[in-house]
């Protein structure tokens, strides 16, 4: 399939370690650009294709989480189950973060790690409130818990055993969605925020920058116009594809598939290539003030 779009940019691989990063995978990224890999391995072994069933889930619970420490969350089954998916994903976390050190090195030193999720529910027979829905055009944004412009970079991976891809749509620019919507979003209240702080609505203080995201966030969802006819792509990636993005500035929506696992890291702001093409970094412009 031949995707020309500019969002999405294909790099040619066989292996996790990539021992030749180009300059302009960090460019792509840090544009907001989702980039993606056909050609790796993830081989999944006889016995652990078992573990490809909703039962392995907790009732009332939509992903399996495995935190940095090793604990896992949100499993049921024998203990034998247990041990062997902690190790399916513990061996996606080691290679997704291959990926990510060799493809962008200078990310290495200030990346931290955030738990692994395997996700084994089919995605199109979600039902959520139209804030919680992923089938929406958005760039993540977390009402409970304030990043002050700390970038969430994720890897995904489809290994659904039965071929059928992960349906994505992918959207336009950081910067078309932060001007199209950026005067649409109330005041941010510096009162309001320490409300919400003391209630234990959020876990920090909730900076301008928050406020905004969440407000962009809930202006895309909302707007079904804007779902329906902005400038996007839909992307079917096939069992074996692996995703990269900054997912709070990439615009997607996941629209169909089953059994993904993804991997999230923090990289601060200002750590990035360039720090200027970040979301902060954006909306401070357009705002012409400090939003942190």
């Amino acid at each position: 399939m031949k995707i020309s779009y500019k969002q999405l940019v294909k790099i040619e691989s066989k292996s996790w370690s990539l021992k030749k990063p180009k300059p302009h995978w960090a460019i792509d990224i840090e544009e907001g650009k989702v980039l993606y890999l056909e050609s790796l391995q993830f081989k999944i072994s006889k016995n652990e294709k078992k573990l490809f069933s909703h039962n392995i889930l907790e009732p009332n619970t939509r992903n399996i989480s495995l935190n940095a420490d090793g604990s896992i969350k949100g499993a049921v089954g024998t203990e034998e189950d247990v041990k062997a998916l902690k190790a399916l994903i513990l061996r996606f976390r080691n290679q997704a973060t291959t990926l990510i050190f060799t493809a962008f090195p200078e990310y290495k030193p200030y990346l931290k790690l955030a738990p692994t999720s395997f996700r084994p529910l089919e995605v199109s027979d979600r039902v959520t409130s139209w804030r919680a829905d992923d089938r929406r055009l958005h760039v993540d944004a977390f009402p409970s818990r304030p990043n002050y412009g700390e970038r969430i970079l994720r890897v995904f991976i489809n290994v659904n055993p039965e071929g059928a891809p992960r349906v994505w749509r992918i959207g336009e620019p950081f910067s078309n969605i932060a001007s199209k919507y950026l005067e649409k979003i109330k005041p941010y209240s510096y009162i309001y925020a320490k409300l919400i702080k003391f209630l234990g609505v959020t876990k920090s203080l909730r900076s301008e920058y928050d406020h905004i995201m969440i407000g962009l966030h809930d202006a895309m969802k909302s707007d079904m116009q804007y779902q329906k006819k902005s400038s996007q792509i839909t992307m079917p990636f096939k069992p074996g594809t692996v995703w990269i993005c900054f997912s709070d500035q990439a615009s997607h929506a996941v629209m169909s598939g089953q059994y993904m696992m993804e991997q999230t890291f923090y990289l601060p702001v200002s750590k990035q290539y360039n720090p200027e093409k970040s979301p902060l970094s954006i909306l401070s412009k357009l705002k012409k003030k400090d939003l942190i």
